[in-house]
């Protein structure tokens, strides 16, 4: 039996350029280069330096990738890459290279949500999803809980999305109220250790009877712990209660309704996946309720958490290996794409009729 073609996969959505490279569902070798370093003075991340970085790291990255796993340019059968969404001028950059790469080594692209790279990414790890499966994807920009079952053939099904901040989002926000380091998740994981979840009371946003049981919202909780920071401003912010008490209340809301989903529709492994997945207290409180509810819980390994190549990878080698058509030539970018499938081929009207 002949194996699937080595797929490369490229990342370039924010301020990570990645690039993996994975065959029949096996991760052959990746590397990553992260600008983060230089939005942390800005206290976010900024478009055009982000865009400038990729230019700059996307070469190397490659390389990088196909040296650690003992490759070379000719042995890649497939490209990859992240078409949306994500930042207009980082994703012009990712596509760029891939295909400029697909046309020089004459293989075929394939365009890829990015959000769906998140998911394939517990792959790498674990092996086939079942189908179906619940997933809760936790990230800076997004949160979302998804009924999943063919992730290369089948439509994706929405449970819920959060109306307005995002977990990561507001943990990044918090955090900068609070005097942490951006980027806030990681910090506020960190000075949580030290101290205590039920210090401070803060609300769990639609968990209520009759709120919408799949919907997120962290907005009025990003605004609680923004007050309660301005109550103690005459004195010492007690800094390690504040994160403790922000982080159990983000991680009660998402592990109870993701738990929730599963039990309503009979699917017994929840798959939680993305940047916020990697936060000490989601895992934790995640694995003890699904314990709980006899649910497999199924989380990527820290490093395939954040956005990487190695997750695009994995959704072009499903791709391929369902028979998927590949993109066009003038495949684009959409900053803004729903997730509807893991394939994302759009095409603008302009370059339509150019």
């Amino acid at each position: 039996m002949t194996a699937s073609p080595i797929v490369l996969g490229i990342e370039s959505s924010c301020d990570e350029t990645g690039a993996g490279l994975v065959r029949d569902g096996r991760l052959l070798g990746h590397a990553i280069a992260s600008s983060m370093d230089e939005h942390a003075r800005y206290g976010g991340v900024v478009p055009e330096i982000a865009a400038r970085a990729h230019v700059h790291a996307l070469t190397p990255v490659v390389r990088r990738a196909l040296d650690t796993a003992g490759l070379s340019l000719g042995d890649i059968g497939a490209v990859a890459v992240t078409t949306g969404p994500g930042l207009s001028g980082a994703l012009q950059v990712g596509l760029a290279g891939a295909k400029s790469l697909a046309y020089a080594l004459d293989v075929p692209l394939y365009g890829v949500h990015h959000l769906a790279g998140h998911v394939a990414a517990d792959t790498l790890e674990h092996g086939p999803l079942p189908d179906p499966c619940v997933i809760l994807i936790v990230s800076g920009g997004h949160t979302s809980l998804l009924l999943v079952r063919d992730l290369a053939r089948d439509p994706i099904v929405h449970l819920g999305d959060t109306l307005d901040d995002a977990a990561g989002e507001c943990f990044d926000k918090v955090a900068r109220v609070f005097g942490l380091p951006y980027p806030g998740g990681p910090a506020v994981d960190r000075a949580a250790r030290e101290g205590s979840a039920r210090a401070v009371t803060f609300p769990r946003p639609l968990t209520g009877p009759g709120d919408d049981p799949y919907a997120f919202s962290f907005s009025g909780l990003k605004t609680a712990a923004a007050r309660w920071a301005e109550g103690h401003a005459d004195g010492e912010l007690p800094v390690a209660d504040g994160a403790a008490a922000l982080q159990e209340a983000i991680a009660d809301v998402l592990t109870r309704k993701a738990v929730a989903a599963c039990a309503a529709h009979g699917v017994d492994t929840l798959v939680v996946v993305g940047g916020v997945a990697a936060n000490s207290r989601v895992r934790a409180l995640a694995e003890e309720r699904c314990r709980a509810a006899g649910i497999t819980l199924r989380v990527p390994p820290l490093g395939l958490c954040t956005d990487n190549g190695a997750m695009i990878a994995a959704v072009g080698d499903l791709l391929v290996r369902a028979g998927a058509e590949p993109a066009p030539l003038d495949v684009s970018i959409d900053p803004s794409a729903p997730l509807e499938y893991a394939a994302l081929h759009p095409v603008t009207t302009f370059e339509r009729a150019a």
